[in-house]
């Protein structure tokens, strides 16, 4: 079964963007913030992401505990105000997972609420040999387009090899990889397995490796193939770190895009960015304690500029980490040419109507 992308979308997709992770707001009872949820996605769509990635890890997992049940109510808010207040050809990303009837179930309800694509987590099959994965991979695109999703060990991933990858690329209805492995080897597996399939064209390349955001978007990967030299690069970010000072990681972006673009040597100032940017992306996903702080670190940075009231989680015990709050301070005052403060400050009231 063939669902292909929207044609505005596609080239949206591979033009690159900014797509923050969407993060779950929430009242001090731990009950669904609806006010909240609209202005945060309102900041999104205003700040000039390109896309928006709703229920996914940042959306906490939680959501799709029967007692809980907030997956679909989640989804539809989004799609609502994406509806109403971005562009047509704004991408529209469900997270998926789980086992193969509950990632077709899910992927069939994104898909009935307006979803372009389901990023796919393998995480819930770690016991799954490589042809059943991609048997699941199949049945998920048979409803939906794709959106792979290689996710590193240390928060739940399982290691995937090259052969895996060669072999996921050449499913149908695979549109996008988000590559989070935090690990060079694995992320040239993904990008490899891509090129030698020359699917350069059809499948766009998304960073979600935190440590080494920049480096990834200023990077051209060339590789030798049996029919030419295949280029290719990362054409944005599919990101929690996104969801914080996102006006300007939009901005940045499209600096790291016309560097690429223009040949010449990468300016000194963007690779001395890229460091600063990933000692903030440590502050706010806290990999000193293993990233138990990371869905309380992006909290805490929205719950300062006045777009959450709180950063409680679904879980109760996700908070901030000892010392965490503290490394927020540090990078503010550090890096403030990275915050986007004044720009929420400016609107917030509008979006919290």
């Amino acid at each position: 079964m063939s669902h292909i992308l929207p044609d505005s979308t596609h080239k949206a997709l591979h033009r690159g963007c900014v797509i923050p992770a969407h993060p779950l707001a929430l009242t001090s009872n731990r009950s669904f913030d609806e006010r909240r949820q609209r202005a945060i996605s309102r900041y999104y769509i205003a700040a000039g992401a390109g896309g928006l990635a709703v229920g996914v890890h940042t959306t906490q997992f939680e959501i799709r505990k029967p007692e809980i049940g907030l997956y679909e109510p989640v989804l539809a808010l989004a799609i609502d105000v994406m509806e109403q207040e971005a562009s047509d050809d704004f991408i529209r990303v469900a997270g998926i997972c789980g086992s193969t009837k509950q990632a077709t179930t899910e992927a069939a309800m994104a898909k009935s609420l307006g979803y372009h694509a389901g990023l796919l987590s393998l995480a819930a099959l770690k016991k799954a040999t490589e042809d059943e994965l991609i048997s699941h991979c199949k049945a998920v695109a048979d409803i939906i387009p794709v959106f792979g999703f290689y996710l590193q060990p240390a928060v739940g991933g399982r290691l995937l090899s090259y052969d895996f990858w060669r072999r996921f690329v050449e499913l149908e209805n695979m549109v996008a990889i988000k590559i989070a492995t935090f690990n060079r080897y694995q992320t040239l597996d993904v990008i490899r397995a891509i090129a030698e399939a020359g699917k350069t064209q059809e499948i766009a390349l998304y960073t979600g490796n935190d440590d080494n955001i920049v480096m990834d978007l200023l990077t051209v990967h060339t590789f030798q193939t049996q029919r030419k030299l295949e280029e290719i690069r990362f054409k944005g970010g599919l990101l929690g770190h996104w969801a914080i000072w996102t006006h300007q990681a939009v901005k940045m972006l499209h600096l790291y895009q016309k560097a690429v673009e223009s040949n010449r040597p990468i300016p000194q100032h963007l690779l001395t960015e890229a460091i600063q940017i990933t000692d903030c992306n440590a502050a706010f996903f806290d990999p000193a304690n293993n990233f138990s702080g990371c869905i309380a670190g992006i909290h805490e940075v929205l719950r300062r500029q006045g777009l959450l009231d709180g950063i409680w989680c679904l879980n109760p015990d996700e908070m901030l980490s000892p010392g965490q709050g503290e490394e927020i301070d540090r990078v503010y005052q550090a890096y403030p040419h990275l915050n986007d403060d004044p720009f929420v400050s400016e609107h917030l009231d509008e979006w919290m109507r």
